[in-house]
């Protein structure tokens, strides 16, 4: 099993304002100087994480304190100087909110020949609240992300000159990348999804597919992505094909891992605090499937709001309860190692874990438990794909 450090790279000191934390936030109140140290912590993170071994993730959004990388490929630009070894994740890039995706894919190329060939390059769909950012129609959305898709895609692979691209919403008469991806004929791509029908798909192409922190999707995602793979390509999806999210925390003893949850648990009630007009852009989901989700009240956040028996969870989640939903994964090394290997077995396993972390836990408790994730539970999970792997063999 791969692993990937994951931060949001938060401005947590302004979560506890009384204003929105997301589109219309101001500015103000992230200090500079505070921000500047934030940001050089979570390089160093990610320094730490390419030294004990570990791969790192990237993502992007816009106008909102719980993430301050406004490029997720900026952000791989720097630490293609900074890291050695591991494979530098963009996931991802939003190319339905990104006006411009003849320059997203300059920006790949870029960063994958500077990293020599390590940039994995994930292109999604995006969050609807950043649509007001973009400017963009909802109602093209869902068009406007595959032209985006196939444009970029194209781009990257033409190696002997221009190509042009029309479509309903772009128009470039010559498309040319230079220099060109290191990796041939594109840097291997990622999708985000929930849906049964995107990871069919994703299936399609090949891409890895990532859920993010949804143990439910993971369960009706993974088996759609494998038994298309298997129809496509003529042979079972390997491992690496499946990818999930999960919040872990790792300590000496389980005290201090829950605490160390608490913060980090901070991240999902602070960005499920959307203004409701930002929530559900007219036009953007078919009616049907929009009347399916405003039924069910599930439009504010994908997280599970009961246990899997039913019981309303509290408001906000404990971490024991975020556990039991596979939200998080946080204990010692042995708990953690057993709670990831009980959720891998309930799926079908999987070949890639984002570790994310951040959030209000401090450096120090983020680079102790990064450590103790690499030396004590990493090992034994890669051991876990490899004889899940010999055994499929």
């Amino acid at each position: 099993m791969q692993s990937w450090y994951f931060s949001e790279q938060s401005y947590a000191p302004a979560w506890d304002e009384p204003v929105s934390p997301k589109v219309t936030s101001p500015s103000r109140l992230v200090n500079p100087e505070t921000a500047h140290r934030l940001l050089r912590e979570y390089i160093a993170e990610c320094k730490l994480a390419d030294e004990l071994g570990m791969n790192i993730m990237t993502n992007e959004h816009h106008a909102t304190y719980t993430c301050m990388s406004v490029s997720s490929l900026m952000t791989l630009a720097v630490l293609a100087t900074h890291t050695r070894h591991a494979r530098l994740l963009a996931l991802g890039v939003p190319i339905m909110n990104r006006m411009d995706p003849y320059r997203v894919a300059e920006e790949a190329a870029y960063v994958d020949v500077l990293s020599r060939g390590r940039l994995e390059l994930g292109l999604i769909k995006g969050s609807t609240f950043e649509l007001y950012m973009s400017n963009s129609n909802p109602v093209t959305s869902g068009a406007r992300y595959w032209e985006a898709h196939d444009l970029i895609v194209a781009a990257l692979a033409k190696k002997d000159g221009p190509i042009s691209y029309e479509s309903d919403n772009y128009n470039y008469r010559y498309l040319n990348v230079i220099p060109g991806c290191y990796q041939q004929p594109t840097p291997p791509i990622w999708m985000t999804t929930l849906s049964p029908f995107t990871a069919r798909e994703a299936a399609q192409r090949g891409y890895v597919i990532a859920i993010t922190a949804v143990a439910r999707a993971a369960r009706a995602c993974f088996p759609a992505y494998r038994e298309e793979y298997q129809r496509v390509h003529g042979r079972p999806a390997p491992l690496d094909r499946l990818c999930y999210l999960g919040q872990v925390v790792v300590a000496r003893d389980e005290g201090t891992a829950l605490e160390r949850a608490r913060k980090l648990l901070r991240f999902n009630e602070t960005s499920e605090r959307i203004d409701a007009r930002f929530i559900n852009p007219p036009g953007m989901m078919p009616p049907a499937e929009n009347a399916r989700l405003l039924k069910a009240g599930t439009t504010t956040t994908h997280r599970n709001k009961t246990l899997p028996d039913g019981t309303p969870m509290s408001d906000p989640p404990t971490p024991r309860e975020q556990i039991i939903n596979h939200v998080l994964f946080a204990g010692t090394p042995d708990q953690v190692y057993d709670q990831i290997k009980t959720f891998y077995d309930s799926v079908g396993g999987f070949g890639n874990l984002l570790v994310q972390l951040g959030g209000p836990m401090s450096h120090e408790e983020i680079c102790d438990s990064l450590t103790l994730y690499a030396t004590e539970v990493m090992p034994r999970l890669q051991e876990l794909t490899r004889s899940h792997e010999a055994a499929v063999a």
